[in-house]
């Protein structure tokens, strides 16, 4: 069974995907969604890092609280900048950020954090997982940023899956 459905979770979740998006119960539409769930983990397999192995779940709890607070947060900044300030007093930049974390599932996570976040983006990993480029909506303190990064989500991160 685990060759033919790879990622159960992900088999299940594009299935349920695929039934909201065509908002369809028929039967064309139910075996379109459970081939579409066996054959993209399939297909997909070779993409995705090594197998999750999540050792302090409690710390992945307060990691989700803290990105929700943060990613809630830099909502209103992102905004209030927009609103009340002119395009040249924005203050862009991308930073470099030296990572200690090595761990493909962990980087993949912070991928997507700066990703949600509001006014951050994910710009590039370094080939051996050393620096990260992140492009920052508006910069004040690029050493503050650093270290926010670092001990809000690197280091909660390298306890989940480096631990």
């Amino acid at each position: 069974m685990k060759r033919l459905i790879p990622s159960p979770p992900l088999s299940f979740a594009l299935f349920i995907v695929w039934l909201l998006l065509n908002q369809s119960v028929e039967a064309s539409t139910l075996v379109s969604g459970v081939l579409l769930a066996i054959a993209v983990p399939l297909l997909t397999k070779g993409l995705r890092p090594a197998t999750v192995r999540m050792r302090r779940p409690g710390v992945a709890l307060k990691l989700w609280l803290v990105v929700l607070y943060d990613m809630s947060h830099s909502v209103f900044a992102v905004t209030r900048a927009l609103l009340s300030r002119r395009s040249e007093q924005i203050q862009s930049k991308f930073v470099l950020i030296p990572l200690d974390m090595r761990d493909p599932n962990g980087l993949a996570v912070l991928a997507m954090i700066m990703c949600l976040t509001p006014g951050t983006a994910w710009g590039e990993v370094a080939f051996d997982r050393s620096v990260l480029l992140i492009h920052v909506f508006d910069l004040e303190d690029e050493a503050a940023f650093i270290a926010q990064i670092k001990t809000r989500y690197e280091r909660p991160l390298m306890e989940i899956f480096e631990s």
